[in-house]
């Protein structure tokens, strides 16, 4: 995660001159570090839902062993989710697209709920999608059941 990215989540969670002085929420946990190593530290079936929402897509056929969407990946985020857990999904780009669907239709660990084209309700919105919708993009969102 980026720190400007963090920076902004906590001016939106502390007042304005009170950075100093207020607590920040009692649940707020931040991980700046990859998400790999947070879903194998993780207790097994400790996770209700995981959100990945618009991840870079490495759109590059040589750089998809960087998406986080990953057979390997998938084996640590089933570990870390407790059974109906939900992983949801959402990119806006099309090579990502294709390749959740494709990694995802060769899997057993998640039943496959079908995809939406609009943010299904309860999802949070993000800037990311803001930007896509902004610029013709049509986000898909995924909701992916733990076996």
């Amino acid at each position: 995660m980026f720190e400007n990215t963090l920076c902004s989540l906590l001016s939106r969670l502390v007042p304005d001159g009170a950075e100093d002085t207020a607590p920040a929420p009692p649940r707020l946990r931040l991980w700046d570090a990859d998400g790999r190593a947070l879903l194998r530290g993780l207790p097994e079936g400790s996770v209700d839902r995981l959100y990945l929402m618009f991840p870079d897509p490495w759109p590059k056929a040589r750089h998809a062993k960087r998406r986080f969407v990953h057979p390997d990946n998938l084996k640590l985020a089933a570990r870390a989710l407790r059974p109906g857990a939900e992983w949801r999904i959402a990119s806006d780009d099309p090579t990502y697209q294709a390749w959740v669907d494709e990694v995802f239709g060769a899997q057993d660990l998640f039943e496959v709920l079908p995809a939406a084209d609009q943010r299904p309700e309860g999802w949070p919105g993000t800037r990311y999608e803001a930007k896509a919708i902004v610029a013709g993009r049509t986000p898909r969102y995924w909701t992916f059941v733990r076996r």
